[in-house]
């Protein structure tokens, strides 16, 4: 499917996220300094919405129940076995853009 816009720069500002959906999937936007991370929105523990949680120094914690994850790479810095997976991302002008 290619690239599909999710969000425009100023919708998240650095050290916020949001959950956004491409082609029917909910995924989770984080800006990390002003780079943009795409993850899958559901945590793998009991599929707490992680583009609510709380992100600090590009980890992301789940407010459910407090799984952590790097946006980056998807993997837990407590459990390397633990990911959930990413997604291309790039800007274009104004646009946010995901892979799918």
């Amino acid at each position: 499917m290619g690239f599909v816009e999710v969000a425009k720069v100023s919708d998240v500002k650095p050290g916020n996220s949001k959950v956004v959906s491409a082609a029917g999937k909910e995924l989770a936007l984080f800006n990390v300094d002003g780079t943009f991370f795409v993850t899958e929105n559901a945590c793998l523990h009991r599929g707490g919405p992680l583009g609510e949680g709380e992100l600090d120094d590009g980890i992301v914690t789940c407010p459910w129940h407090g799984w952590k994850f790097n946006v980056k790479t998807g993997v837990s810095p407590v459990n390397p076995a633990a990911k959930v997976q990413t997604h291309k991302v790039k800007v274009e002008g104004d646009k946010v853009l995901v892979e799918v």
